[in-house]
C-alpha cells in the first residue's frame, strides 16, 4: 500500500542589498509554485547563491516587492549575506 505524500509547493524570495540605495535588503522577487521555480531557475542561471531557509521564506513572503526587510530580520539576513560573500571570495 502506497502512502500519498503531500506535495510540497516550492517557495522563494529574492533579496537585493545596495548600501548606497537602501538601508536594508529589499525584496525584489517572491512567489510560490511555478513562479518560485522560475526565481530559483533564474538565480541558478545567473550563478546567484541560493540559501534554503523555509522559516525565513515564510516571513519574507509577507513583505511587498520593493519593501525593506524589517529590523527583526537584520541579524539572520546578515549571516546569510556574509556566507554568500565568503563563497564569492572563494570563487
Amino acid at each position: 500500500m502506497k502512502k500519498n505524500k503531500k506535495e510540497i509547493q516550492e517557495e522563494a524570495v529574492a533579496l537585493k542589498y545596495d548600501s548606497v540605495e537602501n538601508s536594508a535588503p529589499i525584496v525584489i522577487a517572491k512567489g510560490r509554485g511555478e513562479l518560485a521555480e522560475e526565481i530559483i531557475k533564474k538565480a541558478k542561471e545567473c550563478e546567484i547563491p541560493i540559501k534554503e531557509d523555509r522559516d525565513l521564506v515564510q516571513v519574507l513572503l509577507q513583505l511587498q516587492l520593493g519593501e525593506e526587510i524589517p529590523e527583526e530580520l537584520y541579524t539572520v539576513v546578515a549571516e546569510i549575506l556574509s556566507f554568500i560573500y565568503s563563497l564569492e571570495e572563494l570563487a
